[in-house]
């Protein structure tokens, strides 16, 4: 599947953007590459812009775990961003309220321009963005970017707009939400090529909004897409216990992504 993107230029300069590691505790490039710019964000600023580096779940980094009451990639739903209860909310619930002061509200013109979101996965994937609305001209431009100054190693896209199986992430703050998916890494591990992997990418898509927000002229352009389509989970007995693999013969072949 293809998306096609014809214009960029209505759409604003991109000043203010955010990079998020940590949203799951125990995927460590993202959570070594914002604490590493945290330090020293000299390599990720670029004229013009304002790049804030941000551990997004930090209790769950300090624990090396995935979350620590419910996943915080799950929690940027209206329901939980407007909810009361303060101290008693649960903690990513708390977590994502705060996010949302700092880097929203979401869907507001207030909102950061451009929050990169930083995941590993343990599928033996390689790299993949993660894209949220096919009429994202800056993003689909960003992506083409990106994927020709890397080749000709691969990079993905992966469009998950479909309103039945999208759900309420982090990055959603944004008016351009980026996700970014690297594996294959054990959770709770950090491996270098990975972590190199991740951080190159950062590297040609601050270029890109340095270029762009300079007013270069991008042509049209086609990127090849993966669309989410449906969720199949496992088959499951009475008791919610799993009750088959994936067959060897597929199981190199399959994509499994935690997002």
């Amino acid at each position: 599947m293809s998306s096609h993107n014809n214009n960029t230029a209505r759409v604003a300069a991109a000043r203010r953007v955010a990079i998020f590691g940590g949203t799951h505790g125990n995927e460590m490039s993202g959570v070594t590459l914002v604490n590493l710019w945290t330090k020293n964000s000299s390599e990720i600023q670029r004229k013009g812009v304002e790049t804030r580096p941000f551990v997004a779940n930090p209790w769950a980094v300090e624990k090396c775990v995935r979350y620590v009451d419910t996943d915080l990639n799950r929690a940027f739903t209206p329901e939980n961003l407007s909810a009361m209860g303060g101290d008693e909310l649960p903690y990513e619930v708390q977590r994502a309220q705060e996010i949302n002061r700092i880097f929203g509200p979401k869907g507001s013109s207030e909102a950061y321009d451009v929050i990169f979101d930083l995941h590993n996965t343990t599928s033996n994937m390689g790299c993949t963005l993660i894209l949220e609305s096919s009429k994202d001209c800056f993003n689909l431009q960003m992506m083409h970017y990106i994927k020709k100054a890397i080749a000709p190693a691969s990079c993905l896209v992966l469009l998950n707009e479909n309103p039945d199986l999208k759900y309420s992430t982090s990055r959603s703050v944004a008016k351009h939400p980026v996700g970014l998916e690297v594996g294959p890494q054990p959770q709770g591990v950090l491996r270098s090529n990975i972590f190199q992997a991740m951080r190159v990418i950062l590297k040609h898509a601050l270029d890109f909004i340095e270029l762009f927000n300079e007013g270069i002229a991008f042509p049209s352009c086609t990127v090849e897409v993966f669309r989410v389509l449906e969720r199949i989970d496992y088959p499951r007995d009475a008791n919610g216990n799993i009750i088959a693999m994936v067959h060897p013969n597929l199981q190199s072949l399959l994509v499994v992504l935690g997002l």
